[in-house]
């Protein structure tokens, strides 16, 4: 686990880089994206009272995945060393449990985030744990999202020329797709990953 929280770390630090150079410097409000990111996955899962909701698992997991995003961002702004970084990282991943119900895990995890603004991994845990999330889970969902937020950047997003429906369907279910036909262990697999997506993106959008 401490392997792969220190490469997912790394790997956070060179896309945020990507975006901005100096993005440590920018006072970007991580805290912000995380709390909203909370709401968007609570709708997801369903809360409303009044009419007929079923939980979509795999929306709120992309929904952790992100969040995860902007939670390693608020470490690595600790100035910490990685290697710091993943030894409590890996404690707090260990120890939690679930707490309550999924929307009483949300709802804490929000809270404490509004109140401290920083991210706090023991509860982030409690919330994958009750949505029946594991960290492999976790770990190639960031990978697969990490990979194609590197592709986008690559291709025009921030220039807003690039192409997020491919053929009538979303980048990310392509993503998915292409994840299913790889070995998630092999060394250069964000390489073969990067290179589907490439493959996927020239023929759907010629």
């Amino acid at each position: 686990m401490r392997d792969k929280l220190a490469a997912m770390l790394t790997m956070q630090d060179e896309m945020n880089t990507k975006v901005h150079s100096e993005w440590k410097e920018q006072g970007f409000e991580w805290y912000r994206a995380i709390w909203t990111e909370c709401a968007e996955l609570m709708d997801h899962y369903g809360w409303k009272w009044w009419k007929k909701q079923d939980p979509d698992f795999e929306q709120v997991k992309l929904e952790l995945i992100d969040i995860w995003h902007f939670g390693m961002s608020i470490l690595l702004l600790s100035g910490k060393p990685v290697d710091e970084l993943t030894l409590g990282m890996e404690a707090d991943l260990d120890a939690s449990k679930a707490e309550g119900c999924f929307r009483e895990a949300v709802e804490t995890f929000a809270c404490d985030t509004l109140s401290s603004k920083s991210f706090n991994v023991a509860r982030f845990a409690a919330v994958m744990k009750s949505a029946e999330m594991n960290f492999d889970d976790l770990y190639l969902g960031y990978v697969g999202k990490n990979v194609l937020n590197f592709f986008r950047q690559d291709h025009g997003y921030k220039e807003g020329s690039y192409i997020k429906q491919w053929n009538g369907r979303e980048d990310n279910e392509h993503l998915v797709d292409i994840i299913r036909t790889l070995n998630p262990n092999c060394d250069d697999f964000k390489d073969q990953l990067y290179a589907g997506l490439k493959t996927k993106y020239t023929e759907l959008n010629a």
